[in-house]
C-alpha cells in the first residue's frame, strides 16, 4: 500500500538530504547484536549469490549468530564510548555540521536526515522523516568514497525498497562514489600531514581499504580501482615515490578469495622486510568505527609489533573535520546542479 505524502508547503519543493552509512548495533551486548547481523547477512548483496533462503537463515541462526554475536559484542564492547557507537555519533556530528554548511547557501526548504544500512536510525525511517517534512526533491550521499556493490550498491536497494511504497515518489539524485574528488583527497593528504608533523615519517604508508570476494572484482565491481586511484592521487599530493606507500585490503570473512594484498598478512611481514614503522589510514572509511579502531588500532597494531615492528600508527578516519565537511558539501552541491540555484 502507497503511503500518503504531503504536498508541498507553501507551494515550495522542500528539499531533502539523506546521508548513510553502514550502520551499527543498538548496544554492545550480543542480544543487540543478533538483529543487527541477522539484517546484515541477509542481504544478498553482501552474501552473493545468496544461497536458497531457508537453508542460508537456517545456517544463520543456528551456526554463525550464536558464536558471531557473542565475538562481535566483545569486539564492540571495546571501542564504545559513553555516549554510544563510534560511528553513529561521528555521523551524527557530521550531519549536523553538513547542516551548518548548507542552510545558509541552499534556496528554499531543506530537510536533513541520516539513516543507516543496518541497524538504527533506519534508511526507511529516515526517509519517512524526510517524507514528513514534505521532500519532492531528494539527494542521497552514502559516505563510501569508494564504490562497491555490497555498500553503496546496497544502499541503492534500500533507497528503491522504501520509495516504492510513496504515492508520491521524489526526484532523486544518488551520488554512488566520490573517490577522487579533489576535497576529499586534499582532505586526506591534509590529515596525513598533520599526522606526520607529530609523529615523523614512517619506513612505510599504508593504505587499507575494506576488502571485498576477488569474486566481486572479477565480476565488474570498480572498487578496487577506485581505491588504487584514491592511493596514487593522495600519495602525488604528499610528493611520495610509489614505493613508500602501500594499498591493502582488511575485514574479509568466509573461506573465499578476497582482494590482495590483505592487510593483517602485510603487517606481519613487514618487519622481515625491514620496514619497523609503519602509519596506517584507512580512506575508505568516512567515520571511525569498529574496523578502524578495533580491528586496524587494535588488533593490526598488535600483529605488526609481535613480528617485530618498533612503531606502529594510525592516522584517524576525516570523521567530522572541517576541510572533510566542507569536501562533502561540495559534494552535495555540485550533483544537486540546477536544485542549488535560488531563483531570480
Amino acid at each position: 500500500m502507497y503511503k500518503a505524502h504531503p504536498l508541498p508547503v507553501d507551494g515550495h519543493d522542500t528539499l531533502g538530504i539523506l546521508i548513510t552509512n553502514l550502520g551499527t548495533p543498538d548496544a554492545p551486548t550480543p542480544e543487540a547484536l543478533k538483529p543487527y547481523l541477522h539484517q546484515f547477512l541477509s542481504d544478498p548483496r553482501v552474501v552473493e549469490p545468496p544461497p536458497a533462503p531457508w537453508q542460508w537463515q537456517l545456517i544463520l541462526r543456528t551456526m554463525i549468530l550464536p558464536k558471531r554475536s557473542k565475538s562481535s559484542a566483545e569486539a564492540y564492547a571495546s571501542v564504545w564510548e559513553e555516549s554510544g557507537s563510534p560511528l553513529l555519533t561521528i555521523s551524527q556530528r557530521q550531519l549536523d555540521k553538513l547542516k551548518t554548511a548548507l542552510e545558509p547557501i541552499l534556496p528554499g526548504k531543506v530537510a536533513f536526515a541520516l539513516g543507516m544500512r543496518y541497524g538504527n536510525p533506519s534508511i526507511a525511517s529516515a526517509l519517512d522523516q524526510l517524507r514528513r517534512a514534505g521532500v519532492t526533491r531528494l539527494v542521497v550521499l552514502p559516505l563510501y568514497p569508494q564504490y562497491a556493490g555490497a555498500t553503496t550498491g546496497s544502499t541503492f536497494d534500500a533507497i528503491a525498497d522504501a520509495l516504492k511504497t510513496w504515492r508520491w515518489v521524489p526526484e532523486l539524485r544518488f551520488i554512488n562514489h566520490y573517490h577522487d574528488h579533489l576535497g576529499y583527497l586534499d582532505a586526506l593528504a591534509a590529515s596525513i600531514r598533520e599526522y606526520q608533523a607529530e609523529h615523523g615519517q614512517p619506513d612505510k604508508l599504508i593504505f587499507s581499504y575494506h576488502g571485498i570476494p576477488q569474486r566481486y572484482h572479477d565480476q565488474g565491481d570498480p572498487y578496487l580501482h577506485q581505491c588504487l586511484a584514491t592511493t596514487d592521487a593522495v600519495r602525488q599530493r604528499l610528493g611520495l615515490e610509489k614505493d613508500q606507500v602501500m594499498t591493502t585490503f582488511q575485514s574479509r570473512f568466509g573461506k573465499e578469495a578476497w582482494i590482495k594484498p590483505y592487510t593483517d598478512e602485510t603487517l606481519k611481514a613487514l618487519p622481515d622486510q625491514g620496514i619497523k614503522h609503519v602509519q596506517v589510514l584507512c580512506p575508505g572509511f568516512s567515520a571511525d568505527c569498529l574496523e578502524t579502531i578495533e580491528e586496524i588500532d587494535e588488533e593490526n597494531r598488535e600483529y605488526f609489533m609481535e613480528a617485530g615492528g618498533k612503531r606502529y600508527g594510525y592516522i584517524p578516519a576525516l570523521n567530522d573535520r572541517d576541510d572533510h565537511i566542507a569536501a562533502l558539501a561540495d559534494i552535495i552541491q555540485t550533483h544537486l546542479g540546477h536544485w542549488a540555484k535560488r531563483p531570480n
